[in-house]
């Protein structure tokens, strides 16, 4: 599969082509199978799996074995796409020893072909060690989730010029410390073209505007699987949310109904017939016929 998926050589080289980059989450291996045959070049396991898979208000309670669980699922379901594995709260920040391990594990037991980390110029060391080890780093700069607390919430960061600065400053730095992409979140469309302007690396954007070097969702989101979940970035591209009720509703009358199965969903055995009682020890090989059937047919 490694041979066949796509490297962090062509995601960087769309760059200079002035090709979009186009990155969706993806959280098991039937979403990753989907999005891959969609065509999709980037699939990041997100930390995002708290809140729209376990049903958090945060990330934060997301540990270290539950990203390395989804994106072991994710790379069996995927053949193209390149898979960026999402390090959880507090997994990479204690030293750069805990960060190095947690990044060699969502390679190894994971199955990642990079990994993604929040965090500005304070973490350029860190980044840098990784990446001196071998494992391609995308960071991630702006709204950054992890530090939901600190930010007093989900908000915009770089609306002024102090803030701003500080979000290009941490980019340039986490360029230089060897990411060979970076995710900008929630920032000012201004900012994100200037930091795109600047940087030689390819941005993604959520919330950043259109001037990026690519976008990602939460596939839930594009889905429109979420009714509740209506920011001013997000757009939906399909109502799944109402087309499951429909579908799970239609299915739940028709069993309430005695309509389905019907013949043609069941199975019918080879010599179909009705046993009363179960077989006596004794009785002849003709019972132990691993053609028949206890019961009915079934």
């Amino acid at each position: 599969m490694a041979s066949k998926s796509i490297t962090t050589l062509q995601l960087r080289s769309k760059k200079t082509k002035g090709e979009k980059i186009v990155m969706c989450t993806a959280y098991d291996a039937t979403f990753a199978s989907i999005l891959d045959e969609a065509g999709i070049e980037m699939l990041l396991v997100g930390d995002s799996l708290g809140m729209v898979v376990q049903g958090h208000d945060t990330t934060l309670p997301v540990t270290l074995d539950h990203m390395i669980y989804h994106t072991a699922a994710v790379s069996r379901g995927t053949k193209r796409a390149h898979i960026v594995g999402d390090l959880p709260f507090m997994s990479y920040r204690i030293s750069v020893e805990q960060a190095l391990t947690s990044a060699t594990r969502m390679l190894q037991e994971g199955g990642a072909h990079s990994i993604k980390l929040e965090g500005g110029k304070d973490l350029a060391p860190t980044v840098a060690k990784i990446v001196q080890a071998g494992i391609p780093v995308v960071g991630h700069v702006g709204l950054t989730p992890q530090s939901v607390h600190a930010m007093g919430g989900f908000k915009v960061q770089g609306r002024d010029i102090e803030s701003a600065r500080r979000i290009l400053d941490d980019a340039k730095a986490l360029e230089e410390a060897g990411c060979f992409a970076l995710v900008l979140e929630g920032i000012p469309l201004e900012v994100a073209a200037e930091i795109t302007s600047q940087l030689s690396i390819p941005t993604i954007g959520i919330g950043a505007g259109m001037h990026c070097d690519g976008q990602v969702l939460v596939c839930y989101d594009l889905l429109g699987m979420n009714g509740e979940f209506k920011p001013k970035f997000l757009k939906t591209y399909a109502n799944l949310r109402e087309q499951v009720i429909d579908a799970a509703s239609q299915f739940a009358t028709e069993v309430r109904e005695g309509t389905f199965p019907e013949e043609k969903h069941s199975f019918r055995a080879k010599k179909p017939h009705l046993v009363k009682h179960p077989p006596s020890e004794d009785s002849s090989s003709e019972n132990d016929d691993p053609e028949r059937l206890y019961g009915a047919p079934a």
